[in-house]
C-alpha cells in the first residue's frame, strides 16, 4: 500500500491507500490475485521515489498492469480547455481486467456501490496509462461522486450492469437562482432536456458545454455519455488532470477539486469523504 503523509487544511495525517489488484498475466489467480510490484514501487507497493512529502489523500494506488507511455494530452490545457481531441486510450478494456474480489472488499469497506466503483478504478487505470505523472487515484473521483450523486443513487437509482445509471440525475436549471451561474443552454436540450437552461447531468455532474469538452468513452464502447459512470469517471479523471497537475501533491490536488466546483467548502466535502475512503481501506 502506498503510504503519504497528508497535509490540507493544516491537518497532518497518515493514510494508506490500497492498490487497485488487476487480474493479469502477473497475477496469481483470475480474481483477487496481487500482482508484481511495477517499477518504481516496493513489494508493499509503496513508490520508492519521488513521491511528495505533502500529499492529498487522491495520491494513486499502484495499478500493476498499467504500461507506463507519454500522455497524449500534449497541447496547453486549462481547467475550461479542450485537450487536443484523440481517440480514448482505453488499454484492454480496464473494467474487466480488475479483480472481482478487490471491488467485494472495497466496496464492503467504504459503502461505494461495486459498479460505481468499477467506473473510478477504471478511470484510474486508463489515467495511469495515458498520464502516470497526475496521479489522480480512485478514492478521489469516488469522493467527487459521493458528494455530487451519491455515486449516482441520487434520486433512487444506480448504475446498471452496463454503468449508466437507471434513473437518469438531471441538475437544477442554471438560471442564475438558488445560487446558481446562469448558463444559458448550450445543447439544445440533448442531454439535459432543457432548451432554455443548461442542467448538470450524470453520476458525476457535468454541463453539458462542459461534457462537450471534455467527453471521454472509458468503457470502449464507442460512445461518450455522461450518464455513464465509466465515461463520466474517466472525463472527470482528465479535467482535474489538466494544467499538468500533479494530484499527489497537496496544494494542487486542492486546485484541481476546486476547477471542478468553485468552492471551498465544496473541496472541503471532497477531501473528507477521500480521507474516509483512503482510511477505511488501509
Amino acid at each position: 500500500m502506498l503510504r503519504l503523509r497528508l497535509v490540507l487544511f493544516g491537518l497532518a495525517a497518515v493514510v494508506a491507500v490500497p492498490a487497485v489488484l488487476v487480474v493479469g498475466s502477473d497475477s496469481t489467480g483470475g480474481s483477487g490475485g496481487a500482482a508484481a510490484p511495477p517499477e518504481g514501487y516496493d513489494a508493499d507497493g509503496v513508490r520508492l521515489a519521488g513521491v511528495a512529502a505533502d500529499a492529498a489523500p487522491a495520491a494513486p494506488s499502484p495499478l500493476q498492469q498499467a504500461p507506463a507511455v507519454p500522455s497524449e494530452e500534449a497541447a496547453e490545457t486549462g481547467a475550461r480547455t479542450a485537450p487536443a481531441r484523440t481517440e480514448p486510450v482505453v488499454p484492454e478494456a480496464p473494467a474487466e481486467r480488475i479483480s472481482a474480489e478487490w471491488l467485494a472488499r472495497v466496496s464492503g469497506q467504504t459503502g461505494i456501490p461495486e459498479r460505481a466503483l468499477l467506473g473510478y478504478a477504471g478511470a484510474q487505470l486508463v489515467r495511469e496509462h495515458e498520464n502516470p505523472a497526475c496521479g489522480v487515484s480512485w478514492v478521489t473521483l469516488a469522493a467527487i461522486g459521493s458528494v455530487e450523486t451519491e455515486h449516482g443513487t441520487w434520486g433512487g437509482g444506480r448504475s446498471g450492469a452496463d454503468g449508466t445509471t437507471t434513473e437518469p440525475i438531471i441538475g437544477i436549471a442554471l438560471d442564475g437562482g438558488n445560487g446558481t451561474a446562469a448558463v444559458p443552454d448550450t445543447d439544445g436540450g440533448r442531454l439535459d432536456g432543457d432548451t432554455e437552461w443548461d442542467r448538470a447531468v450524470g453520476p458525476m455532474q457535468f454541463i453539458p458545454a462542459t461534457w462537450r469538452t471534455w467527453a471521454a468513452d472509458g468503457d470502449g464502447d464507442g460512445v461518450e455519455d455522461p450518464h455513464d459512470i465509466d465515461d463520466a469517471a474517466l472525463a472527470a479523471a482528465r479535467y482535474l488532470c489538466a494544467d499538468g497537475r500533479d494530484l499527489t501533491d497537496g496544494d494542487q490536488w486542492w486546485r484541481a477539486v476546486h476547477a471542478y466546483n468553485h468552492s471551498d467548502a465544496y473541496v472541503g466535502d471532497v477531501y473528507e469523504r477521500a480521507d474516509h475512503y483512503a482510511t477505511r481501506t488501509q
